[in-house]
C-alpha cells in the first residue's frame, strides 16, 4: 500500500548514544539535501528508546551541532522515549493475530546452534511452536515465511531476501523489555508520515525485515536509499566511539563539503563561503545517482 498523496517527508533519526559524527553526518546531509530538493518536509527524530546506550547530553549535543551545520527541521522534534505504548499496542496486535510468539532461548544458546546469515545469526525457530509464557526474561519474535521480500532502492538497486532463510524469526521486543529497533522504527516511521528514508548502509540489510513488518501492519510501502559507510582505519564502520573523525561545529562549513565528496557529488563551487550558501548550491547540484554503492 502507498499514500495516497505525493508529499515528500523525510527523516533523520540518530540515536543519542554519542555526539555527531563524520559518518552520521554524510547521512544526514543525503537525507536534508534530497528532501530539499523534493520541496519536501524533513524530520528530526531522536532515536532513544535505548536507554542503556544512550549517554547523558549526546541528544543536546547532536541538536547543538545539527543547527550549527544549518540543517532546518519541520515540526517539533519527536523522541522515541515517548512512544513506548504505541509500540505497546502494535505488539499486541501482533499478539492477537497469532503473528508473534515468546522466545526463551537466551544469545549464548542460540550461537551454539545457529548459522550465521547476512545479519548476524539464523534463529532456527526453537521456541516457535513452544508455547512459552511471556515472563520478565523472555523475548517476542515476529514469525517470517519463504515469501521473498523485495525492493528498488535508489543507490543500490534490486534487493530481496528471503527472510526465513537468511534470518530467521526476528525479535521486535528484547528480553530486557525494550522494544526492538525493527519494530521501532517501522512504528516511529508511519506515525511520522515518513515517505522517503535516506540513510547508511549499515541498514540495507534490515530493510527487508522493516517492509516485511510494515506489510503484516498495513503500512504505506517507503521509498528507500541507503549511503556508502564511511570507514575507520581498521575497516570497520565508523561509530560514535571512534575519535578519527570529529564533527566540528565551530567549522561546519569544512565538514559539509568533506561529506558532500564523499557523497560522490558535483564540487561546491569556491565562492559559497557559509552554510546557507552550502545548502542552496547542494540542494540544486543534488544528484542521488551520483551516490558511490558502496557496501563493505
Amino acid at each position: 500500500m502507498r499514500r495516497s498523496n505525493n508529499q515528500y517527508i523525510g527523516r533523520f533519526a540518530p540515536s543519542p548514544s554519542g555526539g555527531l559524527h563524520f559518518g552520521s553526518l554524510v547521512s544526514a546531509i543525503a537525507s536534508y539535501v534530497d528532501a530539499r530538493q523534493h520541496f519536501g518536509q524533513w524530520i528530526l527524530r531522536i532515536d532513544d528508546i535505548d536507554q542503556p546506550r544512550t549517554k547523558s547530553g549526546a541528544a543536546e549535543s547532536i541538536i547543538h551541532t545539527l543547527n550549527a551545520f544549518g540543517f532546518k527541521w519541520n515540526n517539533s522534534i519527536q523522541w522515541q522515549s515517548e512512544r513506548i505504548s504505541q509500540y505497546e499496542q502494535v505488539i499486541q496486535e501482533l499478539k492477537d493475530r497469532n503473528a508473534v510468539y515468546i522466545c526463551a532461548c537466551s544469545r549464548k544458546e542460540i550461537s551454539k546452534i545457529a548459522a550465521s546469515g547476512v545479519d548476524g545469526m539464523i534463529y532456527p525457530g526453537t521456541c516457535r511452536d513452544q508455547g512459552h509464557k511471556e515472563n520478565s526474561s523472555r523475548a517476542i519474535r515476529i514469525r517470517t515465511n519463504s515469501e521473498r521480500i523485495y525492493f528498488s532502492d535508489r543507490v543500490f538497486g534490486h534487493f530481496e531476501q528471503n527472510l526465513e532463510t537468511l534470518s530467521g524469526d526476528f525479535i521486535i521486543r528484547r528480553a530486557d523489555k525494550i522494544t526492538a529497533y525493527q519494530l521501532a522504527v517501522v512504528v516511529d516511521d508511519y506515525l511520522d508520515q515518513v515517505s522517503h528514508v535516506v540513510r547508511g548502509a549499515d541498514l540495507l540489510m534490515s530493510t527487508c525485515k522493516q517492509i516485511y513488518l510494515g506489510g503484516l501492519l498495513g503500512y504505506p510501502t517507503l521509498d528507500f536509499a541507503h549511503t556508502p559507510l564511511v570507514i575507520n582505519k581498521s575497516g570497520k564502520k565508523l561509530s560514535k566511539s571512534d575519535r578519527a573523525f570529529p564533527v566540528n561545529p565551530d567549522t561546519p562549513l569544512t565538514a559539509l563539503i568533506a561529506a558532500w565528496r564523499f557523497l560522490g557529488q558535483q564540487d561546491i563551487t569556491p565562492h559559497v563561503q557559509t552554510v546557507e550558501e552550502f545548502w542552496d548550491e547542494a540542494t540544486t547540484k543534488w544528484s542521488i545517482q551520483k551516490v558511490p554503492a558502496d557496501y563493505p
